[in-house]
């Protein structure tokens, strides 16, 4: 039979050790290296082009400049979608890729978008701004520290955070830092129009002096025999007061700018989006990690570094830890490294028990040894220590004791038959180790679809299928290398006595299975029938996408009419405020005013900045906590804020989904698709379980339209362009040169007076200054009305697009709300115009879609299923025993996930797939061992009630090992739904194996077969 590497082994005994010791200690050092994460990291396939085009209209926007990008963007390799969000001047757009694209695409891809756009740039109206683009959507920023002042200034502060920025910078581990709510300082320079006009001052000459005096520009260089001298002209701009001594000639007099208008520093008007820690208006820094690096490691120089800052800041300058992904990683693994070394304790008691103290000790020294290995081979392939990687050991710990087990148990029965050590364990070797090696593979086939999704979900898993097919194979190796090693060592010979008495437990399944194969035919059928029963019940299980994060914190989502000013929002915010401070259950929290939170972990859905929307994060003392906070604050949304759209929720776990309920209304006309919304909007709202049911957008906004009477502007000399840029600097302002402030540049804008430029009432009587230097009201030649129009338009594809979306209520998934909603959606469907549509959204879309990109694989993992079988089997009749039994699992699977009330989700599913490949393994095995008796001269009956009865304790120790090595998990959030899922279908599917198994083969073999057993030896019985 080839090599046999157990005899190999044992006459190496040196050689082997040594590698053994070299192992651990490779594995130790391994194990303090690997990198640790919260979550394993997945390329958000997604960026962000944006462009402006200031004074354009939304309808101008979307026509001229949205549709045109959108054109060229469309042509995209492997492009999934794009969606577009557009308002007057603005446009951005989201290219989102396909799931099956790798991360090494995706930077091609990007790469090529920037050219294609560039290249179509010329095609864009005259006076774009950008397209830029942002490529780096995916960066988390696990670490945020917020700066509250007390005393000093919001420029002090910020320069006190800039140093602090620097300093951090040079942290090792740190790839970059983001400041969060600063506001950039602006110089206003306010005059009134009608002094100008009456000072006879022209405001184009006035503009070009400022800009002519603060330049920056060479004024050559003198070359002298011994060195060479710079001429520098002065006359830059290095303060405000620089601005208020400038002095332009207006006729034949000499002014200065402070005797014409005012002159102050001030800051973003409006404001840039804000940032509050606690309550208090703060600056934060929020810090990434380069790929690759330790969390942990990081968390602690990151605390190291401030605790050295914070000695140098002055008193009254707070930082404060608003998010650490350090202590939230360290809790997890600590946590989950607890379930570890419980799991192994759980299967070491077990193997003592069941197999006895030197035999339970093989075990025990087994598991170290190939966990050693496993770490060894994950920093070999830099896979780190994150959610999914550490449940995938757990998972994997319960599998591998199944080798160790199975080779230690024959050892130990060819040692009570009177065999040596060594010959002992090259029978194992002989009769085991190649039907281990194929259940091996069956098993790691099993989990191939978790490997190969080509999703977002799947990217986010795939460490699972890495580090169960690392563990499964060096499993392998160690029971068939090392283990004979420490079986010649530790175990000795039972005695004869001992060796030939039968256990009650064996005896009670001898004389079931014997009764069950005797009635085979009742037994198929009865087994059959539950089968079919636990298809039928499996609708009865509710189903999920990913589970909501067990962490503390809440996200408070606040979204005001979409015409709200920032100034709105800052007022809510700060009432949301005023309720979070002093409540118990609260440890902390931050706000984000104009925009949606940095993306703190890496599902996080993050939000655009918007004027009216906010979004807080609340660090809750504990889970439980969570909840009762959870409860009150949406209390308090309804009750307290009528006019905002408030979401409360936990963090997600996988891809971000946002609103767990979304239906997405398309069409040509931006009217028709509204209508269709109201309605879908009053279906959705009729199911209880649905709540807060929202538009992303909807309600048109108010805008005043100023008609100008063209030929009465012509006659005073006026254009709409000329009327326009005066409009935009009384109002607005224009941004007329830089002033050079240290690291800062600030802005230099020329503006109306407060009174002329913030009051409706006073919009009529703005003097608009005439070529002749005389000035006219702008009511003379121009009328006013007021109009609605969208604030905003999505479009999915180049189409409008509006999304209805609702929160469920507590204790509901929301695919239960989608199947519940879907005979009155498919009504409504059908009275739809031509063109349009309702699209299902949210979790179900792309439950939907990473359950598909399982499913697409599932036909490699039967192939190779298939071919490792067959090469085994040899016989196309034994390969349909073996799988006849695979899909029984499904019976306890069913049973478990009833019974716990947990949901069939994304993991769970994985975890089907996962333990057909153990079910399988253990039905090669069995035939492998029925064969092996029938060749012995055994009739097809005894054959199958031996073969089973010899295999009942291995088989059964593996089956209780892995489902009690799933207790430590089976409470989590995240892997309770595969862990009950394994259990139940592991236990059950073992038991069919036992009994079922053997009497269909009997049923089988028994109609064709003579007394006299076939080899396996490629025959087809």
């Amino acid at each position: 039979m080839g090599v046999n590497l157990s005899h190999w082994a044992l006459r190496n005994r040196s050689l082997v050790i040594y590698f053994m010791i070299m192992a651990v200690i490779a594995g130790v050092f391994s194990y303090a290296r690997l990198g640790r994460n919260e979550d394993p990291t997945f390329v958000i396939k997604t960026m962000v082009v944006q462009a402006a085009w200031p004074g354009a209209t939304i309808e101008e926007t979307l026509n001229q400049v949205t549709e045109r990008l959108e054109r060229t963007l469309q042509e995209t390799e492997k492009l999934d979608f794009l969606r577009s969000y557009t308002k007057a001047g603005v446009t951005t757009i989201f290219v989102n890729l396909q799931g099956d694209t790798t991360a090494r695409e995706v930077r091609d891809i990007w790469d090529e978008v920037r050219r294609n756009v560039a290249d179509m740039r010329s095609t864009l109206p005259m006076g774009i701004v950008g397209p830029g683009f942002n490529d780096n959507f995916g960066d988390t920023f696990g670490i945020i520290y917020g700066f509250t002042a007390d005393g000093f200034t919001h420029r002090e502060l910020r320069d006190h955070v800039e140093d602090v920025r620097s300093t951090l910078l040079k942290v090792r581990d740190v790839s970059k830092i983001e400041i969060l709510g600063a506001q950039d300082e602006k110089i206003f320079v306010e005059f009134s129009m009608k002094e100008l006009a009456t000072l006879g001052v022209d405001r184009s000459a006035l503009i070009r002096a400022l800009q002519s005096q603060n330049i920056v520009r060479p004024g050559g260089t003198i070359e002298t025999g011994d060195e060479t001298l710079s001429l520098r002209v002065s006359g830059a701009f290095t303060s405000e007061q620089d601005v208020l001594d400038v002095n332009f000639a207006v006729g034949d007099r000499m002014l200065r700018l402070r005797d014409i208008a005012q002159v102050r520093r001030g800051f973003s008007d409006p404001p840039q989006p804000l940032f509050r820690v606690n309550g208090k208006p703060a600056i934060g820094l929020a810090i990434a990690m380069r790929d690759g690096g330790d969390i942990l490691a990081l968390g602690q120089n990151i605390k190291t570094k401030m605790d050295e800052v914070k000695a140098t800041l002055p008193l009254g300058i707070e930082p404060r830890l608003v998010a650490d992904q350090a202590v939230t990683v360290e809790s997890a693994i600590s946590e989950f490294m607890s379930s570890l070394w419980q799991a192994v304790g759980i299967i070491l008691v077990v193997s003592f028990i069941s197999l006895g103290v030197r035999a339970g000790l093989i075990i025990a020294l087994s598991i170290p040894l190939t966990l050693a290995i496993v770490f060894a081979i994950m920093e070999l392939f830099g896979i780190d220590m994150q959610r999914i990687s550490l449940g995938a050991l757990i998972i994997a710990l319960a599998l591998l004791v199944d080798d160790a087990m199975t080779m230690t148990d024959a050892t130990l029965t060819r040692l009570a038959k009177g065999d040596s050590k060594e010959e002992a364990a090259s029978f194992a070797f002989r009769t085991y180790a190649f039907p281990m090696l194929a259940g091996t593979l069956v098993t790691i086939a099993g989990f191939v679809p978790v490997g190969f999704a080509a999703s977002s979900a799947g990217e986010y898993t795939f460490s699972l299928f890495a580090v169960v097919s690392i563990a499964l194979l060096v499993s392998w190796v160690v029971a068939v290398i090392f283990a004979p090693i420490l079986c010649s060592v530790i175990l000795k010979p039972p005695a004869p006595a001992a060796s030939g008495e039968s256990s009650k437990v064996l005896e009670t399944y001898r004389g079931f299975l014997s009764r069950a194969v005797a009635a085979k035919g009742l037994t198929v059928a009865a087994t059959l029938a539950v089968f079919v029963a636990s298809i039928l019940a499996l609708p009865l299980i509710p189903r999920q996408f990913f589970p909501s994060s067990d962490r503390p914190e809440l996200l408070v989502d606040m979204r005001l009419p979409q015409n709200a000013s920032i100034f709105a929002t800052e007022d809510a915010v700060e009432r949301l405020d005023a309720a979070l401070r002093g409540d118990e259950d609260v440890a902390r929290w931050s706000t984000y005013v104009g925009r949606g939170a940095i993306r703190f972990y890496l599902p996080l859905d993050v939000q655009l900045p918007n004027a009216f929307f906010a979004q807080a994060v609340v660090v809750a003392k504990n889970v439980a906590a969570r909840e009762r906070l959870r409860a009150r604050l949406e209390k308090l949304m309804t009750t307290d804020f009528p006019n905002v759209v408030g979401r409360i929720s936990p963090l997600e776990l996988g891809p971000p989904v946002g609103w767990p309920v979304q239906y997405r209304v398309s069409g040509p006309d931006i009217a028709v698709v509204r209508d269709i919304a109201f309605k879908l909007a009053a279906v959705v709202a009729a199911n209880r379980q649905a709540e807060h049911v929202n538009f992303d957008w909807i309600e048109p906004t108010r805008e005043v339209r100023i008609a100008v009477n063209q030929d009465e502007a012509r006659q005073l000399g006026l254009s709409s362009e000329a009327l326009a840029s005066v409009l935009n600097t009384v109002i607005t302002g224009n941004t007329l040169t830089q002033v050079r402030d240290d690291i800062y540049l600030v802005d230099v804008i020329a503006r109306a007076t407060d009174e002329q430029r913030v009051s409706l009432a006073t919009l009529r009587t703005i003097q608009v200054p005439l070529p002749n230097g005389r000035t006219v009201p702008l009511s003379q030649f121009a009328s006013f009305e007021y109009a609605q129009d969208q604030p905003v338009v999505w479009r999915r594809n180049r189409v409008p697009t509006l999304t209805v979306q609702a929160n469920v209520s507590g204790g509901t998934l929301p695919e239960t709300v989608v199947d519940a909603l879907a005979p009155s959606i498919a009504a409504l469907r059908k009275e739809l115009p031509q063109g349009y549509a309702i699209v299902e959204g949210g979790t179900v879309e792309e439950s939907q879609k990473s359950q598909a990109s399982v499913i697409a694989v599932v036909p490699l993992m039967l192939l190779i299923m298939l071919t490792v079988l067959m090469v085994e089997l040899r016989s196309f009749q034994r390969l349909g025993l073996v799988l006849t039994v695979g899909p029984l699992g499904l019976i306890g699977v069913v049973a478990a996930l009833l019974v716990s009330g947990r949901p069939l989700g994304f993991v769970a599913i994985l975890g089907i797939l996962a333990l057909l490949g153990m079910i399988t393994k253990n039905a090669v095995i069995l035939i492998g061992q029925i064969e092996s008796e029938r060749s012995q001269g055994k009739d097809v009956t005894t054959a199958a009630i031996d073969a089973s009865c010899t295999r009942f304790r291995p088989i059964m120790l593996t089956a209780v090992s892995t489902v009690l090595g799933m207790i430590p998990i089976a409470p989590t959030v995240f892997w309770g739904p595969m862990a009950f899922a394994i259990m139940g279908g592991l236990l059950i599917a073992t038991l069919l194996t036992l009994v079922f198994l053997p009497a269909l083969y009997v049923a089988w073999f028994s109609r064709t077969a003579p007394s006299a057993p076939v080899a396996n030896d490629g025959g087809t019985a």
